[in-house]
């Protein structure tokens, strides 16, 4: 099967089809994931409970992640990839982002990355990633690396206030440059909400039924945990 684009996805989005999103970690499960026709794979830092046994995502390094991304590469060539930001690969700068980013394109072959949080320090690191012409994917609601300030894992926009914050957030990530946004842990009224305004992709992940696609975590869908 062609690879899809981002112009691919955007056009679903504009039909109404919906975009198939799963994790995938290794060579065979990304083999088996593209033979399904899935149309977008996730290489999450989720592969550090998933495949390397943490109990949390912090200690995944890029390292990690590049090595990952190459085995899904290698299972699925023809299919659309993002490759995740693990924490604090973007954190510190523009330019520690743009670097760890270019990685991901140059070392793995990733067509996009990810990354996690919204708010001005974080616009700014996608309109640098996107400005140095690489695809770059928002992620809001449950940000996994920010759960410390979240209170821990726990569903985001559950009030008039925090819902109205996300869909600020989408909405900032989105004239920062992001090709699209995947929305954790929210309401579907508010998924349903950013979705309707957006202009570009909105993926969710327990974020109701609105959103443009689902990403699923594999491992969950198949009943491993």
């Amino acid at each position: 099967m062609a690879k899809k684009t981002i112009l691919d996805f955007q056009s679903m989005a504009e039909k109404g089809e919906k975009i198939v999103y799963l994790t995938a970690y290794d060579y065979l499960t990304a083999k088996m994931q593209e033979k399904a026709g899935v149309e977008m794979i996730l290489v999450g830092d989720s592969l550090g409970m998933v495949s390397l046994g943490y109990d949390k995502t912090f200690p995944v390094t890029m390292d990690d992640m590049i090595r990952h991304c190459q085995a899904v590469r290698r299972g699925a060539p023809n299919t659309f990839i993002v490759g995740d930001m693990p924490y604090m690969s973007y954190q510190v700068s523009d330019e520690q982002a743009v670097q760890n980013a270019g990685r991901f394109i140059k070392e793995a072959d990733m067509d996009c990355i990810k990354l996690e949080g919204a708010g001005p320090s974080i616009a700014s690191r996608v309109k640098a990633i996107n400005d140095a012409g690489i695809l770059c994917m928002g992620h809001i609601g449950l940000t996994p690396q920010f759960a410390g300030q979240l209170g821990g894992y726990k569903a985001q926009g559950r009030t008039a206030q925090a819902a109205l914050k996300l869909i600020d957030q989408a909405k900032l990530l989105e004239q920062a440059g992001a090709c699209s946004i995947l929305v954790e842990g929210v309401p579907a009224a508010v998924g349903k909400v950013i979705t309707e305004r957006a202009n570009i992709p909105i993926l969710g992940i327990g974020a109701g039924s609105y959103t443009h696609g689902q990403l699923l975590i594999y491992a969950d869908m198949v009943g491993f945990y």
